[in-house]
């Protein structure tokens, strides 16, 4: 067959479309080190767990002991850079394709490669804060790059995000989008995006403005645009979200503004890392009889979920037992045997687990995918809910009536219309209210 090489490649916007897909591609990627795993056990909500014989790579993460007896994260690591570099080739590439058959194409493509730069640097830059900064196909004779002040970063970050917002669709995330365009990124999610890089940057390093490229008025602008404009709304039920609830929404629901998106279709071929690996991590681990503990799957057991998350919940809030499995409420008919568990607390995931039939059948597996590989639930990374307290959040010091209504609007729908009121206040009390909104509403999405 004709080996494709940069060579004979990038000639064409199919070449081009190609390249895009498999940096897109790499966002599936990652197993017991996906981020979204990683990032709860790191925070406050979850133990390491697992089986009380594994190796203890979650207890390293748990514990930031990075200087224990291994380092687990080098594949996360690996995986950031293989995104950037996918990105980083098909951007350098651009100029040597023949857009004349569609000239408008060259922008959108362009604008999505350097969405997907920013997202994998802003994950790597937060778990490691010093990276180095490769913004073009490495010299293969110069590969020590050192690390770069991460201002070098987020600027990289704020521009390409800033681009891409001027040069992606006013579309709509939906099922009409996604049966047409897969997973792929709009303007909304840009803009939501560069509003989340904001709040953590200027929070985490104390700035008031984004490397001097986006201040506060800026994202006040685009979160406003997201809100008002996008046609993305709450859904009236929390638990409809997810993939257990009876009344399911489905993946490409209103609520969904940027989304990973995985598939059982791969079957078995772990080379396609097109399924959602890592949701196999945190389903219950070991059970003789897994039709007792339906619809929820088994698992290795990963990230137990700490009692104290639990209970932080007020009395009346729907989204505590819509996150969260609490084995002593599922009547099982037989107890959990936990035996192979490693800081097993009577809590798990509910958001993300993999499901069982009621015979016990692993969903995936009646579907004819991998129970390890193939779990196909689509893992959203920007939704609604988070936009509008990202909206409360920038508007805490300007108009405090709108924070007061986009943080009602969270905490309204959690409690189906009969919220304890909460009133924002232009401190570090009103703050505090929403970063607690923001636990409990988020909570074991990563």
């Amino acid at each position: 067959y004709d080996l494709q090489v940069i060579g004979n490649f990038y000639k064409t916007v199919d070449d081009a479309e190609k390249a895009l897909v498999a940096t897109y591609s790499v966002l599936d990627w990652g197993y017991y080190d996906h981020i979204i795993v990683v990032s709860e056990v790191m925070s406050d909500n979850c133990f390491g767990g697992c089986g009380a014989a594994d190796d203890m790579r979650y207890q390293v993460w748990d514990d930031f002991d990075y200087y224990g007896f291994y380092n687990p994260s080098d594949l996360l690591w690996q995986r950031y850079w293989f995104g950037i570099y996918r990105a980083n080739v098909l951007l350098s590439n651009i100029d040597n394709i023949d857009w004349s058959s569609m000239p408008d194409k060259k922008k959108q493509i362009t604008a999505e490669a350097r969405f997907l730069r920013a997202h994998f640097y802003f994950d790597i830059v937060r778990l490691y804060g010093n990276v180095p900064l490769v913004d073009k196909p490495i010299d293969p004779n110069n590969m020590n790059i050192p690390q770069a002040n991460p201002d070098e970063i987020y600027k990289l970050i704020a521009e390409d995000l800033k681009y891409a917002i001027e040069n992606l669709p006013e579309e709509k995330y939906s099922k009409t989008f996604a049966q047409k365009n897969g997973g792929r990124v709009t303007k909304w999610a840009a803009e939501a995006m560069i509003c989340r890089v904001f709040l953590y940057y200027t929070g985490y390093y104390n700035k008031s403005n984004l490397v001097e490229l986006v201040t506060k008025n800026d994202v006040r602008v685009y979160i406003d645009d997201v809100i008002q404009n996008s046609g993305h709304k709450l859904l009236d039920n929390y638990a409809d979200l997810w993939i257990y609830s009876p009344t399911y929404a489905g993946e490409c629901n209103d609520e969904v503004v940027f989304t990973i998106k995985y598939t059982y279709k791969a079957f078995a071929d772990q080379n396609q890392q097109n399924g959602a690996q890592w949701q196999i991590m945190i389903g219950i681990r070991a059970q003789k009889h897994p039709e007792y503990h339906y619809p929820f799957g088994e698992g290795w057991g990963a990230g137990t979920v700490d009692p104290r998350l639990y209970n932080s919940y007020e009395l009346g809030d729907t989204r505590r037992d819509a996150s969260i499995i609490c084995w002593d409420s599922m009547k099982l008919a037989e107890p959990l045997d936990i035996s192979d568990m490693r800081e097993f607390t009577g809590f798990n995931w509910k958001k993300y687990c993999p499901l069982e039939t009621p015979s016990g059948t692993r969903v995936v597996e009646s579907l004819g995918g991998h129970y390890i590989t193939d779990n196909f639930e689509d893992y959203a990374d920007i939704r609604f809910s988070d936009v509008l307290l990202m909206g409360a959040e920038l508007y805490l010091d300007a108009d405090l009536g709108k924070a007061q209504q986009y943080y009602n609007l969270v905490r309204n729908r959690a409690f189906k219309g009969n919220a304890p009121v909460k009133t924002l206040t232009n401190d570090k009390n009103g703050k505090d209210l929403i970063f607690e909104e923001r636990k409990h509403e988020l909570a074991l999405e990563g």
